[in-house]
C-alpha cells in the first residue's frame, strides 16, 4: 500500500498540455546496442522501455537520438536517428510507442546536437570533429575540432525540427532537447569559455542561447504549439578549467556556466518556449557531476533545482541519486521540482516506481553508482546494462521461466555471486540450500561497504538478505560446508561461489610486522590505525578507497603503486568515477604515488624503488591492498567428488574480478539450473 508520505509523487502533473499519470519520469540514458543499422529502435530496445513502462513511471525520455549523422559521424548501429531512414524509425516509433501508452506512461525523444568537443576519441572520424570554435578534445588534446560554419548550424535546427516532426508522427508524446547540459555541443555553444564565434551564434548572452531557441521555436511552427518540448539543463557548469570539476563544497572559480547566468539562462529559455526544464550541473570537465558517482550523497542536484524552481513557471524535473521515496517527496513538496527523475536505478531495477507505490521500498535492487554496466558496459561493447541487473537491456532474452522440472541445488558461499544464484534458482521454482561459513552474508563487499560512501554496496548487501527470506532460500550461516555437507542434501546441482582473498605476496620482507594491516581488515575497523602516518600499498579500487576514508578520517596518507595511475587509469573504470576519485585524493592530501614499487616492510614504514632511486616512506601503520586470487581451494579438491549432475565455479572463486562479474555469472547458472 501506498505510504501517505509518498503519497505527492503519484499525483498527476503536466508538462505543457500533456497529463503524466504520476511525477516519475525515466532519465535519458545511452541506449548503445538497442538500436539497428537504419537509425530505428531494435526489439531489444523496444523490450528495454517496455519494462520500464510497465514498472510504473509516468514518463519515458529516451537516450539520445541523433537528428542528423553527416557533420559528426557516428557508426552504425549505435544510436538512434529519425531522418537516416524515416520509414524505419517510424515503424519502430510506433510499436514502441503503442506498446508504451498500454501501461499509461507517456514517451519523449531526446533529440541531440551531438557531442562537440566532447567526443569520446574513436566515436568519430577525427575529420569529423566539429564545435562551436576550434578546440581540443576534452579527452585527447591532439585532436583538434573544427568550427561550424553558420550555414551548418542553421542545418542542425532543420534537422532539429524534422526529428521532431518524424518522432511525433511515430508516436512520441513530446521531445527533449539535448542538451543545454553536461557540455555537449548545444552547451557548448551557450559557454564563453567555449564560443568564441562572431556571428548571430556567438558573442553575446542571446547570440550564445539562439541556437536552443532556434531550435524549440522552429518544432512548435511544425509541430504545434501543444507539443511539448523539454530541454536538459546544467544550470552550473561546476568547472574550473579544461578537465577540471569544482567538487562539492570546494571554492573555485566557476568558469563554465555560473549560476547567476544560469538562473538568467533557465527563463530565458522558458520565454523561448520550452515546456519543462530537466535540471541537474556539471560539465565534461565535470563529468562526475553529471554521472554522479557513489562519492556523492544523494539528491547533489536540490539546491539548484530549487533555485530555478524559483525563477521558471515551468516544471522542474530533479535527478541525481532519487531512488529514495522519502528524499523525493521531500524534494516535491518543499518545491525544489515538480517531477522526479530515475536513470540508473530503473536500470539497476525497472519495478522501482511499482515497488515504492505498493510500500514495498525494501524490495528495490539498488544501483550502486559504478557505471559499470551502463557507461562501462557501452564504452568497452557498445551494449547498454547494469551490474546488479543482468537482464537490462536483453530483457528479452534474459526473462526467467519456470524450472520444467524442481532441482535440488545447493550453493557453497553466501557473497553476491552465490546469493544471486540462489535467488534466481529458487525464482524458478528449485529448492535451494545456500552454505555460508561466517555469520554474515555478502562477502568480500562487507568490508567494501564500510566507508560512507559505499553505502549502496552496504544496501546491496540488505537488499540481497532480503531476497534470500522472499525467494525461500534456506540459508545455514555458520556451516563451512565439506563433501559430507553437500552430499547430504542430494543435489542435482552444486554451485562453489568461495569468493577470493587478499594477495600477500610471498616476497614482501615484513610483511608479519605488527604495524602491517590487510585493508579489508582496516575496513572493518578503522579505529585499529591508530597514529597519524599511513602507508597504503596498492592504487587499485580497494586501495584507493581506503587512502580516501582514512585521509577523510584525520589520517596522514600516501598511497603507493608501481602502476602508472590509480585504478587503471582513465579506462580502467568509468571516467566520471575515476575523476571524482582522483580529485577527492588532491582535495583530502593523500599523498599518491604512481610508478613506485614496493620493495619491503621497515620497521618505521615502507622503503620503495622509483626507476634506479630507492627511498623510504615514514609510516606509523603500513596497509596492503594488493589485490585478490580466487579461493577456489574447496572446489578443486572435491568437484568431482560431488554426487550431483551438474557442478560449477563462479565468481571470484573462478578468478578475481568485480561485483559485476560475480552477480552476472551467478544470474546465468541460476537461470539455466
Amino acid at each position: 500500500m501506498l505510504r501517505q508520505e509518498h503519497s505527492v509523487l503519484f499525483e498527476p502533473m503536466k508538462i505543457a498540455k500533456l497529463k503524466l499519470k504520476n511525477r516519475y519520469s525515466m532519465a535519458p540514458m545511452g541506449t548503445l546496442g538497442c538500436v539497428d543499422s537504419d537509425g530505428a529502435y531494435n526489439q531489444r530496445g523496444i523490450e528495454y522501455y517496455t519494462a520500464r513502462a510497465r514498472g510504473g513511471v509516468g514518463l519515458i525520455i529516451t537516450g539520445v537520438q541523433m537528428v542528423e549523422n553527416e557533420l559528426e559521424q557516428f557508426p552504425l548501429p549505435s544510436l538512434p536517428c529519425p531522418t537516416i531512414h524515416p520509414i524505419s524509425y517510424i515503424r519502430a516509433g510506433k510499436e514502441l510507442t503503442e506498446r508504451v501508452h498500454a501501461y499509461g506512461t507517456k514517451i519523449f525523444a531526446q533529440l541531440t546536437a551531438g557531442w562537440g568537443r566532447s567526443c569520446i576519441p574513436g566515436f568519430t572520424p577525427e575529420e569529423k570533429s566539429v564545435a562551436p570554435s576550434q578546440a581540443p578534445n576534452r579527452f585527447d588534446p591532439s585532436i583538434t575540432h573544427r568550427e561550424l560554419t553558420t550555414e551548418e548550424v542553421q542545418y542542425f535546427i532543420g534537422k532539429f525540427v524534422e526529428s521532431a516532426a518524424i518522432a511525433q508522427k511515430a508516436g512520441f508524446d513530446g521531445v527533449e532537447i539535448h542538451a543545454v547540459h553536461e557540455g555537449y555541443l548545444l552547451d557548448q555553444f551557450t559557454m564563453e569559455f567555449f564560443n568564441k564565434r562572431s556571428d548571430q551564434y556567438g558573442g553575446s548572452f542571446e547570440n550564445r542561447y539562439r541556437f536552443a531557441v532556434e531550435i524549440v521555436q522552429g518544432i512548435k511552427a511544425v509541430c504545434g504549439q501543444d507539443f511539448p518540448v523539454s530541454l536538459r539543463y546544467s544550470v552550473k557548469g561546476n568547472m574550473k578549467g579544461f578537465g577540471q570539476g569544482i567538487l562539492p563544497g570546494e571554492q573555485a572559480e566557476e568558469v563554465g556556466r555560473d549560476i547567476e547566468e544560469g538562473l538568467r539562462a533557465a527563463k530565458f529559455l522558458q520565454d523561448a518556449g520550452f515546456d519543462a526544464l530537466n535540471v541537474d550541473a556539471g560539465t565534461y570537465d565535470s563529468w562526475y557531476w553529471n554521472h554522479p558517482p557513489n562519492y556523492f550523497e544523494p539528491g547533489m542536484y536540490k539546491p539548484y533545482c530549487k533555485a530555478v524552481s524559483e525563477v521558471v513557471d515551468i516544471p522542474v524535473i530533479m535527478a541525481g541519486r532519487m531512488e529514495n521515496p522519502d528524499l523525493a517527496a521531500r524534494a516535491v513538496s518543499e518545491g525544489a521540482a515538480d517531477g522526479i527523475s530515475m536513470g540508473r536505478p530503473l536500470l539497476a531495477d525497472p519495478e522501482v516506481v511499482n515497488k515504492i507505490r505498493g510500500g514495498r521500498f525494501e524490495e528495490v535492487r539498488p544501483c550502486l553508482s559504478c557505471h559499470l554496466g551502463c557507461l562501462g558496459r557501452m564504452a568497452e561493447v557498445g551494449n547498454l546494462s547494469c551490474a546488479v541487473n543482468p537482464a537490462c537491456g536483453r530483457e528479452e532474452e534474459y526473462r526467467l521461466t519456470p524450472a520444467f522440472r524442481q532441482k535440488k541445488v545447493v550453493v557453497v558461499g553466501g557473497g553476491v555471486g552465490g546469493m544471486e544464484t540462489a535467488r534466481i534458482a529458487a525464482d524458478r521454482g528449485h529448492d535451494v540450500v545456500l552454505f555460508e561459513k561466517s555469520s554474515q552474508l555478502g562477502g568480500n563487499v562487507i568490508p567494501g561497504s564500510q566507508a560512507p560512501f559505499k553505502h549502496d554496496d552496504a544496501q546491496l548487501i540488505t537488499w540481497f538478505e532480503g531476497e534470500m527470506s522472499r525467494k525461500g532460500v534456506d540459508v545455514r550461516m555458520n556451516v563451512a560446508a565439506d563433501l559430507d555437507t553437500i552430499n547430504q542434501e542430494q543435489p542435482d546441482s552444486v554451485v562453489f561461489a568461495t569468493g577470493s582473498r587478499p594477495t600477500i605476496p610471498a616476497w614482501l620482507e615484513g610483511a608479519d610486522k605488527t604495524h602491517v594491516a590487510i585493508a579489508e581488515d582496516v575496513l572493518m575497523q578503522p579505529d585499529v590505525i591508530t597514529g597519524d602516518k599511513v602507508a597504503v600499498v596498492g592504487a587499485g579500487l580497494v586501495g584507493a578507497e581506503t587512502a580516501l576514508w582514512l585521509a577523510q578520517r584525520g589520517k596522514i596518507v600516501t598511497l603507493v603503486d608501481a602502476a602508472d595511475d590509480i585504478i587503471g587509469g582513465p579506462h580502467g573504470t568509468c571516467f566520471a568515477n575515476y575523476q571524482m576519485l582522483k580529485e577527492l585524493l588532491v582535495k583530502e592530501k593523500v599523498e599518491v604515488l604512481t610508478s613506485t614499487a614496493l620493495n619491503k616492510v621497515t620497521d618505521s614504514g615502507v622503503e620503495v624503488r622509483r626507476g634506479d632511486d630507492t627511498t623510504g616512506i615514514d609510516a606509523e601503520h603500513v596497509i596492503l591492498a594488493m589485490g585478490y586470487q580466487a579461493n577456489s581451494k574447496l572446489f578443486d579438491e572435491i568437484a568431482n567428488q560431488v554426487d550431483a549432475g551438474e557442478v560449477f565455479n563462479i565468481g571470484d572463486s573462478q578468478e578475481a574480478r568485480t561485483i559485476m562479474a560475480a552477480i552476472w555469472e551467478g544470474y546465468e547458472v541460476g537461470r539455466a539450473l
